[in-house]
């Protein structure tokens, strides 16, 4: 099976995640674009890292360019989407550990989308 066979899970935003995903340069954007819709078919994207802390099925996207880092953190945990539960430009310059109130925010999002995914895509009745 190509990788283009495969059908493609929904992409969904949490809260401000596609705003703030708008605002990366546009040579962010087009990477992250592509990589998520590798996602979205599947795949394990080339700059994805699973997040730990989480359960597992929460990869974060990372890219710098132009003197700046940009995150993206998308949760495939669920079977019919992909969700994107934050995306923000990294102010820290020490270290490379996301910062806690990222953290508490994305385990937050992560909670709404697995509340939004309940009530988008409910548990199909057999008769």
């Amino acid at each position: 099976m190509r990788i283009t066979d495969r059908p493609a899970k929904a992409l969904l935003w949490v809260a401000s995640s596609k705003r703030d995903y708008k605002a990366f340069p546009p040579a962010v954007q087009e990477r992250y674009g592509f990589e998520l819709y590798l996602a979205q078919l599947g795949s394990y994207p080339p700059s994805a890292k699973p997040m730990k802390g989480f359960g597992g099925g929460i990869f974060e996207l990372a890219d710098e360019f132009d003197g700046n880092a940009y995150r993206a953190i998308y949760a495939v945990r669920f079977e019919k989407a992909v969700y994107v539960l934050h995306a923000f430009k990294k102010k820290s310059k020490r270290g490379i550990k996301t910062p806690k109130t990222d953290i508490d925010l994305i385990q937050r999002r992560l909670k709404d989308a697995g509340a939004d995914y309940e009530t988008r895509f409910p548990p199909e009745r057999k008769p």
